[in-house]
């Protein structure tokens, strides 16, 4: 099934936040800026293309129009390499996650609960003891809320966020709901989740350190689990785990149980030699 990032939803999210956006082959492209006024052109999680011969003479017009330095795809299934290399491709950098975990939602909520962890279990029922509310963000106070404790657990956990209006923008995506825990009429845990067909993706997550040992994270992302179960969802992406980057995260998502997938992952069309040189370069520094 072809992924939310290659949607027509998606690409007008993208526009919508200042991108320009192109579709090749029923294949999204995305222009991203860099320093320098350069850009480069991004297709993610890209499916089956049909006519290889022609998708890469559209890129190459459209990298032409946009003085683009290169052009970034990021296969959804194994790709063969020797296509890949016939046209220059080299293999590069992800931008999206390599590897997540994915729940079989067309098992019965005791059948998923059983999967879990036994401390994940135990973490979800010790949580709905404590008088928890669990709901959906609808007002302009909730999204301050959550964009609050987003920048808290950003600075907190030494990552950059994006910005506010970005997830003002994520949230008006059809499909796309804000989930909230609150204690004592505080939000400590609030989450993004995109339903898109029969997938329900967790997309981005925020959480208090202070209200750590009441479990809400877990709660709330069995709630989602549950209501993308609901409303007939067949699968519940957790988007992303990596032992090196992100062990906590990791260890967190795997207590769900599912299954573990691996992508193919990044590869790279240059056109412009010298300013990508200079594009690894300042990536390895920064």
């Amino acid at each position: 099934m072809k992924s939310f990032l290659q949607s027509d939803l998606w690409l007008e999210f993208q526009r919508k936040i200042g991108r320009s956006v192109f579709r090749i082959n029923d294949i999204n492209v995305i222009g991203h800026e860099m320093p320098m006024n350069k850009l480069f052109l991004y297709s993610p999680r890209v499916g089956v293309i049909d006519d290889f011969d022609n998708f890469i003479k559209k890129i190459k017009e459209i990298a032409k129009q946009q003085n683009a330095i290169f052009f970034k795809a990021e296969f959804e299934s194994e790709i063969n390499e020797n296509l890949l290399n016939k046209y220059g491709f080299k293999k590069s950098n992800n931008i999206q996650p390599l590897q997540t975990i994915i729940l079989d939602l067309t098992k019965t909520e005791e059948e998923i609960l059983g999967q879990m962890h036994q401390k994940t279990r135990y973490n979800i029922n010790l949580a709905q003891k404590k008088n928890i509310k669990i709901k959906t963000g609808k007002t302009d106070d909730d999204f301050d809320r959550f964009w609050k404790l987003m920048r808290d657990t950003s600075q907190r956990d030494n990552f950059k966020s994006y910005s506010r209006a970005y997830y003002e923008e994520m949230l008006e995506i059809p499909g796309a709901e804000l989930f909230i825990a609150e204690y004592q009429d505080k939000v400590i845990v609030a989450n993004i989740v995109l339903f898109y067909k029969n997938t329900a993706t967790y997309l981005h997550g925020a959480s208090s350190y202070e209200h750590r040992n009441l479990m809400a994270a877990p709660l709330l992302q069995w709630h989602q689990i549950q209501e993308a179960k609901r409303i007939g969802c067949k699968t519940y992406d957790f988007w992303g785990i990596n032992e090196q980057k992100w062990p906590g995260v990791t260890r967190f998502k795997r207590g769900f149980g599912g299954r573990e997938i691996t992508y193919p992952g990044a590869y790279d069309l240059v056109f412009k030699p010298f300013w990508y040189r200079i594009y690894k370069l300042a990536k390895r520094i920064l």
